[in-house]
Order: structure tokens, then sequence, then C-alpha cells
């Protein structure tokens, strides 16, 4: 029972640490300082990837991180936690959806 208590008082006081944990940053949309927040990337890869999105457009999937010069299997799983890609997939099955018609 004492070890219960301990793990509810425990969580409970945690519990706050949590509502502050950061939100995933868009891969599309962050300039390079918002892209430097997410574990791994300094300030030449998160450069990487704005120059990629600017070349190739918004990434479709997260998966297409890789295709960024300097970004790995290894560094993509490590940093997908911390990513997202927004509506941009919805975005690219709709020019899809248009370019079929």
């Amino acid at each position: 029972m004492r070890r219960f208590l301990h793990s509810l008082i425990v969580t409970l006081a945690l519990s706050p640490l949590a509502a502050l944990a950061l939100e995933p940053v868009n891969i599309n949309t962050a300039d390079s300082t918002a892209l430097q927040q997410i574990n791994g990337l300094g300030p030449s890869k998160a450069n990487a990837i704005i120059e990629y999105r600017k070349a190739n457009g918004p990434f479709a999937s997260l998966d297409d991180l890789v295709k960024v010069p300097g970004i790995g299997e290894k560094s993509l799983a490590s940093m997908k936690p911390q990513i997202t890609i927004g509506n941009a997939n919805a975005k690219a099955i709709q020019v899809k959806t248009k370019a079929r018609n």
C-alpha cells in the first residue's frame, strides 16, 4: 500500500511536467530556430531542411526527411517523436488528385 501511495504521489507531482512537453515541430513550416529545437539538429541540418523544402516543396511524410543531406535513418528514428508534417499529406493528396483529372 505504501508503494502504491508513493507511486501515486510521484505520478501526480510529475503530471504538470507532461503538460509542458513541447508540441512536435512542423518540418514543413518551421524556421531554422524552431528546427534547432529538435534533438540532433543543429544550424547546418536545419538550414539543409529549409533548402530542401524550398527546392522540392513540403515533405509528404516524415520518412522523406532522409532525402535531406546529412539526415539518415538513425537520425530520423530519434527525431520522429519530435516532428510532424502538419497537413502537408492532405495537400499532397489534393495535388495528386488534381493531376489525375
